[in-house]
């Protein structure tokens, strides 16, 4: 497209969805839940939209689920993709200081609240499961600004657009490309970086099997844990119930400076925080974006290798050293 077509095309296609997002907004939630269930089935079911993809990860994380069982997961998959996009949209309205209690409930608060509250830099892991934006946007809600790594989306319009619905609490966006001397800034200043752990990262990435199949992972999640000494929790924002209705999951955390800290290697951390994150995607599979090709390339030799020998290791019950 010529250069001078794009701006016009990129705005076109934003004002596009500020559209849509102000029909979802005028409808009640469950209306837009309602709709959420018929296209859910529809991607899900009728069109079959990635249907191979999302078979091939649910066979790999569910090996005992029937193909029925599968077929189930998906379309609840995407009626939770759907209702997702409605929940953002309501949130800035719903979602308050005085209201965020009907919403939402935080069963380790103290926990959550202690780590937070530190005067050292802090690291915050999810993924790509459940509502993970509502997740950054009750971050800022409780009053702990945060700052995330994002791609900076190709049209400009869309792109300052989230990242102002992201920022109405505090939630700050910096980009993939360009943004270490910022990263460097927040964590020497004592700041709070949250991360998505589970994406692909290319073949000289850090391998971790995840759900039994190795996959690379950014290795940087793991070096800002180790290099600025910073507290780590793995966390989640799962939907309970209805629209709206989630609990903010602590599945563990650990600390770099505490007695007996035993993750200080790259792949020991990295191998760590996606157990972690397995384990709470098995509690609402159908949470999770299967959608989403986390498995790419294949692992070099040498990380084949170590994964064979944590595997061995697992089996006899000891711990791999090299971890």
């Amino acid at each position: 497209m010529p250069s001078a077509a794009k701006p016009a095309a990129d705005y076109a296609a934003y004002l596009a969805l500020r559209c849509v997002i102000a029909v979802i907004q005028a409808l009640p939630m469950s209306v837009c839940e309602r709709g959420a269930a018929l296209l859910g089935d529809l991607f899900g079911g009728v069109l079959g939209f990635r249907r191979r993809l999302v078979d091939e990860n649910l066979t790999l994380a569910l090996p005992g689920a029937a193909p029925a069982e599968r077929r189930r997961v998906a379309r609840a998959m995407w009626r939770h993709l759907f209702l997702m996009v409605a929940e953002i949209a309501h949130a800035p309205r719903a979602v308050h200081r005085t209201t965020w209690r009907r919403h939402c409930r935080v069963p380790q608060m103290e926990p959550v609240v202690r780590t937070l509250l530190l005067d050292r830099p802090k690291v915050v892991i999810s993924g790509h499961y459940s509502n993970f934006e509502f997740g950054g946007y009750m971050l800022g809600l409780f009053g702990f600004p945060s700052h995330t790594v994002a791609r900076t989306l190709d049209n400009r319009f869309v792109d300052r657009f989230v990242n102002d619905f992201r920022g109405r609490t505090g939630q700050h966006m910096l980009p993939k490309q360009g943004s270490r001397d910022a990263i460097e800034e927040l964590l020497s200043g004592g700041g709070t970086l949250t991360l998505l752990g589970d994406q692909a990262a290319g073949d000289k990435a850090c391998w971790v099997n995840f759900f039994g199949k190795p996959a690379s992972t950014h290795k940087a999640v793991a070096l800002f844990t180790l290099g600025y000494e910073a507290p780590t929790m793995v966390t989640a924002t799962r939907r309970i119930g209805g629209p709206l209705e989630f609990e903010v999951e602590l599945a563990d955390q650990v600390d770099p400076l505490a007695e007996g800290f035993a993750l200080g290697s790259v792949p020991a951390l990295t191998e760590w925080y996606t157990g972690q994150l397995e384990r709470m995607i098995l509690r609402a599979p159908e949470q999770y974006w299967w959608v989403h090709r986390r498995w790419k390339g294949t692992p070099p030799p040498r990380a084949l290798k170590r994964l064979s020998r944590q595997a061995e290791a697992t089996n006899a019950g000891q711990p791999d050293a090299d971890a």
